[in-house]
């Protein structure tokens, strides 16, 4: 993914279509954002350069609940790109730390 500015203004199109609010503000965010899940209000570190601000996004994306329905067609295609690497990497901590996976109770 290319950290430039028209990156940002797509990723930032998957929050605000599903009805989130992205303000950035000062803060000391340890993560870069803080989420208000009862407002849907999403505040993101206002400090954070261009590729802080897209890792940041791809970070936050999959956390929101977001109705895929209500996204454009090329916001639905980068949403779902975003959601299958946040699934790859999940899949990949398991394989690595298989105590940390979920079991099945017997």
């Amino acid at each position: 993914m290319k950290y430039t500015q028209t990156t940002l203004d797509k990723l930032e199109d998957i929050p605000e279509q599903s009805g989130y609010i992205l303000r950035y503000e000062r803060g000391t965010f340890q993560s870069g954002y803080c989420i208000l899940e009862s407002k849907k209000v999403v505040v993101l570190n206002k400090f954070l350069q261009i590729e802080g601000r897209i890792n940041t996004l791809m970070d936050l994306i999959p956390q929101l609940e977001i109705d895929i329905d209500q996204l454009t067609d090329e916001a639905q295609r980068l949403y779902l790109s975003i959601m299958s690497k946040y699934e790859n990497a999940q899949n990949a901590l398991d394989v690595e730390n298989p105590e940390n996976s979920e079991t099945p109770a017997s």
